[in-house]
């Protein structure tokens, strides 16, 4: 059996005392406000102030840091951060391993790529199928074949 509350210390020695949510196990804050049917992924953390709306689903391992909100029905996939301040629509789709800054705001309808990062302070429109930065990678180093590894 899983336990209702867990405490986490950061590491500035500050204990946080997170419950779990009934659907999926994310951990969420006090002053985190979670929709019941959203589904919050394993291991994923929901800071004080953010606020998740109905229908949402967030993968394992993923971040929404204070005061984000994050509209209904938006699907968010796994190991992504969201930042401080960030405002989502209805209906965004996130792909996994996507950093969003603090204070972006992404209209309704947006569908970002998987490994996309957004800058803080973007707007991010929803004409745009994906108006991400790409994210910065080691390049790949080439077998002695001369394929990509």
């Amino acid at each position: 059996m899983t336990a209702k509350f867990v405490s986490v210390e950061d590491d500035a020695g500050k204990v946080t005392r997170y419950s779990r949510h009934d659907n999926g196990g994310g951990l969420i804050a006090p002053g985190a406000v979670v929709a019941d049917s959203a589904r919050i992924g394993p291991m994923t953390y929901v800071e004080h102030g953010a606020q998740v709306g109905p229908g949402c689903r967030i993968g394992h391992g993923s971040w929404i840091d204070r005061d984000a909100t994050i509209g209904s029905r938006t699907v968010i996939g796994d190991g992504v951060r969201i930042g401080r301040g960030t405002v989502i629509g209805n209906r965004v789709n996130i792909g996994s391993h996507t950093r969003i800054g603090s204070s972006v705001l992404i209209e309704h309808g947006v569908h970002l790529d998987a490994d996309s990062a957004i800058p803080d302070g973007t707007e991010v429109l929803a004409r745009a199928r994906t108006a991400a930065v790409p994210a910065t990678h080691r390049p790949h180093r080439k077998a002695k074949g001369g394929l990509a590894a």
